[in-house]
């Protein structure tokens, strides 16, 4: 049984967005149309041609409503109706140059309405909006079983910040780490900056639906040895393999980069990252207790040298 709270949450959403949207009265956006009606408009504006048996299956309507409605939209002029070469108990469906008007008014009608709810929205603000919706969509598809692929970027301005505030976040919860971490993060994610030297460094954000879900940093840790930083997948990402696609553009990277290894510290308890390192060809190096952060941990230094470079001197 799926989660109640996310049950009630989405009934709560649909209520809330069925009364804005004038979707809830006896008429669509105060037109002479109802709700099914400007559906069905919208659907034959959009696929240009349709069976109506695909209307009935993807509208969830009823068939003999159906033939109603284009019966009068037909009366109207707004559609047309011909036999379906390919199945003679269904129709083929398009709207008249009438309807494609009657399609052009309601579409206005509705992005004015929705206009209006948002017009006092931040440009950032209707982005999130947006991925958010597309998000939605997605998830509550039938049949969507296949995520979208992950996309990869070098950091603009705000990503360091979040790297901060998302990693900060997720261990405070999920480790019980203390805020100390977070002023590591935050020390990290300065002096990368300050320092940083794009022929030798690089950061990666990975973005899924446009939203931020991963990142790796490299850094140049002197003497020809590249530092791995915060390496993080959020859990909306988990499953996609990009964890070690961050680590395998890191190490490739790197050994572009001409560093002869590279070393990274993380901690025992991190089984799904130390698994990643161990896959990817690292070694532990030092194992040394702590309790920094908090609860008492062990941490440990990875290192990876380079194949290309492996004759030169560790």
């Amino acid at each position: 049984m799926p989660n109640l709270k996310t049950i009630d949450a989405i009934r709560a959403f649909s209520r809330f967005y069925t009364a804005r949207l004038g979707v809830v009265g006896q008429t669509y956006l105060g037109t002479e149309y109802s709700l099914s009606d400007a559906r069905v408009i919208f659907e034959l504006d959009a696929r240009q041609t349709t069976r109506a048996t695909d209307l009935v299956h993807d509208l969830g309507i009823d068939p003999s409503y159906l033939s109603r409605i284009i019966a009068r939209f037909a009366k109207q002029g707004l559609l047309k109706a011909t036999p379906d070469p390919e199945d003679g108990r269904s129709r083929v469906l398009s709207l008249t140059a009438r309807g494609l008007e009657e399609a052009a008014r309601l579409r206005a009608l509705s992005r004015g309405e929705i206009g209006a709810m948002i017009e006092r929205l931040s440009e950032p603000e209707a982005e999130a909006l947006e991925q958010a919706l597309k998000i939605a969509e997605r998830h509550l598809s039938p049949g969507s079983t296949t995520p979208p692929a992950f996309t990869l970027r070098q950091h603009r301005a705000g990503d360091m910040g979040w790297i901060v505030e998302s990693q900060a976040a997720f261990y405070a919860r999920e480790y019980g780490w203390n805020d100390k971490f977070e002023a590591l993060l935050a020390d990290v994610v300065g002096s990368f900056l300050k320092h940083f030297n794009p022929q030798r460094e690089r950061v990666w954000i990975a973005e899924r639906d446009g939203t931020r879900v991963g990142s790796i940093i490299l850094a140049d840790g002197g003497d020809d040895v590249g530092k791995l930083r915060l390496l993080y997948v959020d859990q909306a990402a988990r499953g996609l393999g990009l964890g070690s696609r961050l680590v395998e553009e890191c190490i490739a990277f790197a050994t572009t980069a001409g560093y002869r290894k590279i070393s990274l510290w993380t901690n025992d308890i991190l089984a799904t990252a130390r698994a990643l390192y161990a896959r990817n060809g690292f070694i532990v190096t030092n194992r040394e207790k702590h309790s920094m952060f908090g609860p008492a941990m062990m941490g440990e230094t990875w290192e990876l040298k380079l194949s290309e470079n492996k004759d030169l001197p560790s």
